[in-house]
């Protein structure tokens, strides 16, 4: 994706595994797989030698691991493109998997969990997900369990990896200030790619007749919620209205959510509505951190908002606002390489086509507010309704009677 104006240039590799991929047994190892492949390569046998070669020239590298794909980039000037195909190759195909390197990351990812395990506003949408999804890979925690992963060894870990990564499954993007001939040079660094067939990822199982919440347990100064609905995935030809709903709900600081349960009451520091929507499944969903003794009004405010929206048409302007919000916003976000690769690799990976920016945004204008109604009364009924709570609190059956709309 040439880009101008620039003299970065992001070379990123999406990998369609996850850990809706895994088993029970093999729950973390997509996430594992990740860090391990910064511990050495043929070429650079160790992860001083991994880290240092990007370091030399100021260059940012990571990894993510998410339910549906994993990622490795990295971001450089745009004289260094070869270096970073180069390096972005050497790890994704060459990656060695030192024994001893794997005893060690057990450790560092057992509190990477003990990490987000303590932070009540992380581990609520663990929770949630856990809440919508159950006991099927949907709904365990991408980093997997202490047990799960002081179980890894390299044999699974390299099995894994021969299954999954593979060309049939792997995007490669370049964006920012690149030449006519990345195409070329991306082909010449990666034709060592595997072409096995992948393991196939199980569907996901969705059942719910009532609305339902997941109170845990801890003491703790504030309660953290995420309250909301099953709605639609990225191939739903109504995603566009609902990004927009979630947006006049709780995407921006002039937000229904913000105003009413932050600004007017006071309730919570942190208020948002967020969507997510991805190849099988979606929720719409919004989380905050309340006072322990203000759980119910938080909830009831929320949940009046919900009815609000889902009983009264929205005015010309206020959908108006949230389509020049999300437009501009989108704008903005794609002035950097690294944006502009996730933007365009990401729904390869995820939808295999790609609408531009102008497409998208034509889509984003035809929304009307009868279409934000007809969504907001689909989306917002009791049978879709979940609430996940980390606080004080030990009986979920008083919350239960709160979930009405």
């Amino acid at each position: 994706m040439p880009q101008k104006n620039t003299e970065a240039v992001t070379v990123l590799v999406l990998v369609a595994t996850g850990s809706k991929y895994e088993t029970k047994e093999t729950n973390g190892i997509s996430h594992f797989l990740e860090h391990m492949y910064f511990k050495g390569t043929k070429k650079l046998p160790s992860y001083l030698e991994v880290a240092e070669t990007l370091d030399k020239i100021g260059g940012i590298y990571n990894a993510f691991t998410s339910e549906d794909f994993t990622g490795y980039f990295a971001k450089v000037s745009a004289e260094h493109l070869d270096l970073a195909l180069n390096w972005v190759s050497d790890i994704f195909l060459n990656s060695t998997l030192p024994e001893k390197e794997i005893e060690k990351e057990k450790q560092v990812i057992a509190e990477e969990i003990n990490l987000y395990y303590d932070i009540p506003m992380n581990y609520v949408q663990i929770l949630w997900n856990k809440l919508l999804y159950g006991d099927q890979p949907a709904g365990w925690d991408v980093a997997g369990t202490k047990e799960t992963v002081l179980g890894m060894t390299r044999e699974k870990l390299s099995d894994y990896m021969k299954n999954q990564y593979v060309s049939s499954s792997t995007v490669v993007c370049a964006a920012g200030k690149i030449g006519s001939d990345a195409e070329v040079k991306i082909k010449k660094y990666f034709s060592r790619i595997s072409d096995a067939k992948p393991l196939p990822k199980p569907p996901v199982v969705e059942r719910q007749t009532a609305p339902e919440c997941l109170i845990h347990f801890k003491k703790t100064d504030q309660s953290h919620l995420c309250l909301g609905v099953r709605a639609y995935n990225v191939f739903h030809p109504k995603k566009y209205v609902q990004e927009l709903l979630s947006v006049i709900l709780g995407g921006m600081m002039s937000s229904r959510m913000f105003i009413e349960v932050r600004e007017k009451l006071g309730l919570a520091y942190y208020i948002k509505t967020s969507l997510e929507a991805n190849p099988e499944t979606g929720f719409l969903v919004t989380r905050a951190g309340v006072n322990n003794s203000r759980v119910d009004q938080a909830l009831g405010s929320i949940l009046k908002e919900y009815r609000r929206i889902s009983q009264n048409m929205i005015s010309p302007e206020e959908l108006e606002k949230a389509k020049e919000y999300v437009k501009g916003k989108t704008a903005l976000e794609m002035e950097t390489s690294d944006a502009k690769a996730l933007f365009y690799g990401g729904q390869e990976i995820s939808e295999k086509r790609i609408s531009t920016l102008e497409e998208i945004f034509k889509k984003i204008d035809k929304v009307s507010e009868s279409d934000i109604l007809k969504v907001a009364k689909d989306i917002f009924q009791p049978a879709k309704l979940n609430l996940a709570l980390i606080g004080p609190f030990e009986d979920k059956k008083d919350f239960k009677k709160l979930l009405k709309i």
